[in-house]
Formats: structure tokens, C-alpha cells, sequence
């Protein structure tokens, strides 16, 4: 169990790493979306975008290695893939490319729902809250 907190959350994080490559420009990001991005102010949007995934994606990985942070990782990873999932699912009408994003995110929300109880198992186990016997 001790490592599967930290395990999710590198795999979450190379899922968030991977649009990074977006920054390069418009022909990373019309490949990993499948949009034209020939528009300036689309492109600097997301590339930025991309900037932000890349923070992200960076920051799970110090929270890996670094217990103090795995809450907050958690939460914002939680925020980041049910965010998408839920304006996926709400707007609709998306392309392959997407649809391939949302069944990554699928695949993330659950890595992160198995770290979070993994990370929650371990709280309860250093806090020794599961060796206490309230009836002494």
C-alpha cells in the first residue's frame, strides 16, 4: 500500500505532462485536440493552457515525494479531470480527439480515486487512529 499513493499520483501527472507540448504551437495542439488553431489569441489561450497542465503535471510529482503535499494534489487533480469530464459531458459534440481525452480522464479519475483511499489508508495508519480501542 505504501506506494500506491505515490505510484497514482505519477501516473496523473505524465497524463497532465503530455499537453505540455502544446506550448511549441499550434501544430502540437491541432494533433493532440484536433482543432485549427490559426487564430493569435486561440493560440496564446492554449498554449497557456498547456503552461498551466505543465505546473500541474510538475507539481503531482513533487507531491509524490513529498507527503505534506498529496492532499493538495489530489484536489487539485480532482478539480482539473471532473472539471473536463463534466464540460465534455455538457457541451457535447466533440471530436475523436477528445473523445480520446475524456477516456484518459476517465482513466485518471480512477488512478485518483485508488490514491486517494490509498492516501487516506495511510493517514489513518500513521495517526494511529486504527490501534485505538475507545472502550479502554
Amino acid at each position: 500500500m505504501r506506494y500506491v499513493t505515490p505510484a497514482t499520483l505519477i501516473l496523473v501527472a505524465i497524463i497532465h505532462l503530455m499537453p505540455l507540448v502544446g506550448v511549441l504551437g499550434s501544430e502540437r495542439l491541432e494533433a493532440l485536440y484536433g482543432i485549427t488553431v490559426d487564430e493569435p489569441n486561440l493560440l496564446i489561450l492554449m498554449r497557456h493552457r498547456a503552461v498551466l497542465f505543465g505546473i500541474l503535471g510538475t507539481f503531482m510529482v513533487v507531491a509524490a515525494w513529498t507527503p505534506a503535499l498529496r492532499t493538495a494534489a489530489f484536489a487539485m487533480g480532482f478539480a482539473s479531470v471532473v472539471s473536463f469530464l463534466w464540460l465534455a459531458w455538457s457541451t457535447g459534440g466533440s471530436n475523436a480527439e477528445i473523445g480520446r481525452v475524456v477516456a484518459v480522464d476517465v482513466a485518471a479519475l480512477f488512478l485518483l480515486l485508488l490514491g486517494l483511499v490509498a492516501h487516506i489508508h495511510s493517514m489513518i495508519a500513521v495517526s494511529g487512529f486504527r490501534n485505538q480501542n475507545p472502550t479502554k
